[in-house]
């Protein structure tokens, strides 16, 4: 066992969801910050309270997503969906992926995220995975057809190089914010595969529709180290939601300012900037958004729970204040919906 793995200790952070969310309805949420072995000298499995995962997923060059309750790693140009949150005593199932192949001028090494369009399994017919890589590639297939094979899309729109990919079950597409949060690009293996489905975002152009700041944030936002744009939909509230995070950080220690920025998207495309996104949650990590109902949950309403590699914390969207703010190194940073049934 390395020397990090020795001096860590276990943390979980388990919710029982009650109601329906975002992946799964009655579906715990997890996170691990470390690890300690099972038994004497087990470097291959780590411990979790009532469940077992294999040390292997500990390592970060391994894991590239996470969707739905699957942890998607990849070794040697193979995709591998893993579920790995495991009950004692059953076996975690393992779905090795066709090869990638790798599109001329494109890179398939370096995954943006991991989204998939079934809440059930890759096993069901209708599954359909999505890896976004950073830059023009995008490669889609369904697990459980016979021979199945890689769809790759070689997007030719610069602004969704960086983009993080999330399916809209609403649409029944694979889509994306465009860079700078004007457009969204959608993405099927139909009609939409060669050319995407592009929404032009309409903002109502009220003065009251623009976030009130002091002159002094907008001008920090422009100078943002990081901004990130993430579309998440509500199936509790049947809204769609596009969160900008702006960032600033002193790395390897916390954000010293983060910020979020939300618009309201309607089926036309017509968005507004809130304040409140009702008794909704957005759980914001390395995996695809999720979005849960707050109360029911015993969650605070109206609130980002973002996990960095550095960092836990809440953040108020009525106010953008910071609190629960905890500094720990998390080995995983990725909100995991299980099932346990």
């Amino acid at each position: 066992m390395s020397h990090f793995l020795r001096q860590l200790k276990l943390s979980l952070r388990v919710s029982n969801f009650n109601a329906s969310s975002r992946c799964f309805s009655s579906s715990p949420i997890y996170y691990v910050r470390g690890a300690e072995p099972v038994g004497d000298g087990n470097k291959e499995t780590i411990r979790i309270p009532s469940l077992k995962v294999p040390m292997e997923l500990l390592k970060d060059m391994g894991i590239i997503g996470a969707s739905h309750g699957w942890i998607a790693t990849m070794k040697s140009g193979v995709v591998c969906l893993q579920d790995d949150l495991d009950l004692p005593d059953t076996k975690p199932k393992r779905i090795p992926l066709p090869p990638l192949v790798t599109l001329p001028h494109c890179q398939t090494q370096i995954v943006t995220n991991v989204a998939m369009s079934s809440s059930s399994s890759p096993d069901d017919e209708d599954c359909i995975v999505a890896v976004k890589f950073l830059g023009p590639q995008l490669s889609l297939c369904r697990p459980a057809q016979r021979d199945c094979k890689w769809s790759n899309i070689r997007i030719s729109d610069p602004s969704f190089f960086s983009s993080h990919v999330m399916y809209s079950k609403r649409d029944e597409m694979f889509s994306m914010p465009a860079s700078r949060g004007h457009y969204i690009g959608s993405w099927d293996l139909g009609r939409h595969m060669k050319e995407p489905k592009i929404q032009m975002l309409r903002l109502h152009a009220e003065e009251d529709q623009i976030p009130k700041m002091k002159k002094r944030v907008w001008q920090r936002l422009e100078s943002c180290c990081t901004k990130q744009h993430y579309l998440v939909e509500s199936l509790h509230t049947d809204e769609t939601f596009m969160l900008k995070w702006y960032t600033q950080s002193k790395p390897p220690t916390l954000n010293v300012w983060d910020h979020f920025l939300v618009l309201k998207i309607d089926k036309e495309g017509y968005a507004v900037y809130t304040k409140d996104i009702g008794d909704v949650c957005i759980l914001l990590s390395r995996s695809e958004p999720i979005c849960i109902p707050a109360k029911l949950n015993r969650r605070v309403q109206n609130c980002v729970y973002m996990l960095t590699d550095h960092e836990f914390a809440i953040v108020s969207i009525s106010c953008n204040q910071k609190f629960g703010a905890t500094p720990f190194a998390c080995s995983l940073p990725y909100y995991i919906s299980k099932n346990l049934i």
